[in-house]
């Protein structure tokens, strides 16, 4: 950055390094936790004709309350057997737009947001932004977060905002209810949000957050399109929460701020949920056989409920992460040390990947007994 740009940049912001992940060119990319399977033709179809049934009237601004948008993602949400009403329902341009909405609203200076890292590396870069001061909370050994230890966290910081990510990127971890019902309580003066973004992969019998919702005002659910639903490009996040919290968030989001051209094409997808769901089994197949085939490698992975594993057990993951891409397969380096995450894709990616990494391996233990 030139010296005389960076004089001029907000001081907790220099030296700042920007989200972001390598887009490389590789045969193999399971380094986002995109969805590998492409849109259906069918559905391609719906949004084309969608996109052109509004395109004249593109010369006026768009629905700035996304009405009919708003009553599709409550009834989709509403299928998980939690009653959820339009009006407890915001959107934004990717979850990260509906995040930054919250931590404007609830957050600023003088107050604090608590994480339990390592998680979604986007909760402090937005809290920072806003001026708000993040916390680093800690997980256990195991990237786990239990009642007394997260009670134990939030009281020592009394937080304004508090995230907790259900299941947890980047170790695919679940929690359970028990610990969402003791921060909030803990927490009486914060808003308690739930980070659901890989919700729709997670295992049978883990529970989401939807169900603690009713008589729980300071708690939202977040969820996004751009996982289960293969929406990475169209950017479309959401949020569940009581009425009260959409009317706080009307006060920081831009006039118009979700375009017509995006209401159309998530509307599409909605319309065809079954259908863009429909590869959600197929991916949570072939991460458990990621499970299984780097524990047989001789790694240690990380029981997933989300489309990634983290896996461990690496003398040097800078190298393994480099040796995965000369083989044409670019995973994720999250900067734990010892460990890498991989997308969980299709079965041919998975076995490139189970295949590259043996390879790796096997070079590495030859040139430690070398």
């Amino acid at each position: 950055m030139r010296p005389e740009i960076e004089a001029l940049l907000r001081p907790d912001l220099r030296g700042g390094i920007p989200y972001g992940a390598p887009q490389l060119d590789v045969p193999v990319a399971l380094n986002t936790n995109e969805n590998s399977y492409a849109v259906p033709p069918a559905v391609v179809a719906e949004i084309t004709a969608a996109v052109e049934a509004i395109a004249s009237g593109l010369n006026r601004y768009p629905d700035r309350e996304f009405t009919q948008l708003r009553q599709e993602l409550a009834a989709y949400l509403s299928r998980s057997g939690t009653a959820v009403a339009p009006e407890q329902v915001w959107a934004g341009n990717g979850s990260n737009e509906v995040l930054l909405h919250l931590v404007q609203a609830f957050g600023g200076p003088g107050r604090v947001a608590l994480g339990f890292t390592p998680a979604y590396s986007m909760h402090p870069i937005i809290t920072t932004t806003t001026g708000t001061t993040w916390a680093d909370g800690m997980r256990g050994r195991r990237f786990d977060l239990h009642v007394a230890s997260a009670v134990e966290q939030v009281r020592a910081h009394d937080p304004a905002i508090v995230f907790l990510c259900s299941p947890n990127n980047p170790t695919g971890t679940a929690l359970g209810l028990e610990v969402i019902e003791a921060v909030h309580e803990a927490a009486p003066r914060a808003l308690v949000v739930v980070d659901e973004a890989y919700a729709e992969f997670a295992r049978p019998g883990t529970p989401s957050a939807l169900t603690l919702l009713a008589g729980r005002p300071r708690l939202v659910v977040t969820r996004t399109l751009s996982k289960a639903f293969a929406l990475a490009g169209a950017r479309l996040g959401y949020l569940a929460a009581d009425p009260a919290v959409l009317d706080a968030l009307r006060l920081v989001r831009m006039p118009y701020h979700l375009g017509a051209q995006t209401q159309a094409v998530a509307l599409a997808a909605l319309r065809h949920a079954d259908l863009m769901l429909a590869t959600v089994d197929v991916i949570k197949a072939q991460r458990d056989r990621i499970v299984e085939g780097v524990r047989e490698i001789g790694c240690d992975p990380v029981p997933s409920d989300a489309n990634f594993v983290l896996f461990g057990g690496l003398a040097d993951r800078a190298a393994t992460w480099q040796g995965l891409l000369d083989r044409g397969v670019l995973v994720r380096d999250v900067g734990l040390d010892g460990y890498l995450r991989v997308t969980a894709g299709t079965p041919e990616e998975t076995s490139a990947f189970l295949d590259a990494l043996a390879e790796v391996m096997a070079v590495q233990r030859q040139g430690d007994q070398g």
